[in-house]
């Protein structure tokens, strides 16, 4: 069996891989010329680099591929039409980082209701300014994207005393996580209410430019926007223009269309933002947990077993179990 690794130069920069050296043939792919050599007869792609885009062009050379592990929670990057009409199975990473970025949401909610940039600013500038800060407990939060690390959010936020409601693909109720999930498609009227508005959606057909400026019409005027799914579900201009003109509060950004995001780009100076570098799910043994995942996969694949984490391809991503 050849398993082929998109992203590492060397198999050591893979923790444990080398547990499978004896049940399979390993190659690493660092890049798109390595990997077009490395894909004729390969039986499975481990896509180690879950930000590459390698595989472009390169299908006609994946002629015994049968399994795609993705490394990352978004699969946008591989699910391209080819796969999509294709037998080849598709994993991703669900479930690795689905509490750190909670406690990354939790982390930012926290720091605006305590204000807590204005006192690093004041310690700065050597001021003593007693005053009123705020309570993160009784206020609200809707979640869009009920998926596992939506689900680890709300669970996350509920145990501090927000109230939390969620946004999916199907209208129901007693959820869980979320006692209350509305339909994306529909008009969701948690909305004007929400404290917090919270983006997870998965990058699909039906997210891109998601949050436009129909919807930041749609928020109530205190309310944060804060976006750690995909920087294609957002539109920048209309949130841009949502801050200037004080119809939200504030906004947090991770993630981008276009990353890294270049010095001159406006959003960086917009009103009352928060920017990151797309790091709201890395953590120290994330390497470690991303490797674990795919050799347990690994294991029931040499066996003939239901593997986890199975992408839906004409969705793109793991349909939730509740």
């Amino acid at each position: 069996m050849k398993v082929v690794i998109n992203g590492p130069t060397a198999l050591t920069e893979v923790p444990g891989i080398l547990a499978i050296a004896n049940d399979a043939e390993l190659v690493c792919a660092p890049d798109r010329n390595h990997l077009r050599e490395a894909l004729p007869e390969a039986d499975v792609l481990l896509g180690w680099n879950f930000q590459s885009k390698d595989m472009e062009g390169l299908w006609h050379k994946a002629d015994n591929l049968k399994w795609i592990h993705w490394c990352g929670a978004g699969v946008d990057d591989v699910l391209s039409p080819e796969l999509a009409a294709s037998d080849i199975v598709l994993t991703n990473a669900r479930g690795v980082f689905d509490l750190v970025m909670a406690e990354y949401v939790l982390g930012y909610m926290l720091s605006e209701v305590k204000q807590f940039r204005k006192s690093w600013q004041l310690q700065a500038d050597k001021q003593w300014q007693n005053r009123v800060i705020g309570k993160l407990s009784g206020t609200s939060a809707v979640i869009f994207g009920v998926g596992s690390i939506g689900r680890t959010t709300a669970r996350l936020l509920r145990s501090v005393g927000v109230t939390v409601a969620g946004v999916g693909r199907t209208e129901r109720s007693g959820d869980a996580d979320f006692g209350e999930i509305y339909a994306s498609d529909q008009e969701i009227p948690i909305l004007k209410d929400a404290d917090w508005v919270i983006g997870l959606l998965p990058m699909t057909s039906n997210t891109a430019r998601y949050y436009n400026s129909k919807f930041f019409d749609g928020m109530k005027a205190g309310a944060r926007f804060i976006n750690l799914g995909r920087g294609e579900s957002l539109d920048e201009t209309a949130l841009i223009a949502a801050l200037k003109q004080q119809k939200i509060s504030g906004a947090m950004l991770d993630v981008f269309n276009d990353e890294p995001l270049e010095p001159d780009r406006p959003i960086w100076s917009a009103p009352n933002i928060a920017i990151s570098a797309h790091i709201s799910g890395y953590f120290a043994e994330y390497e470690a947990d991303m490797a674990q995942l795919f050799l347990e996969n690994f294991a029931r694949f040499t066996s003939d077993e239901q593997l986890l984490n199975v992408v839906d391809k004409s969705l793109g991503f793991v349909p939730s179990e509740k």
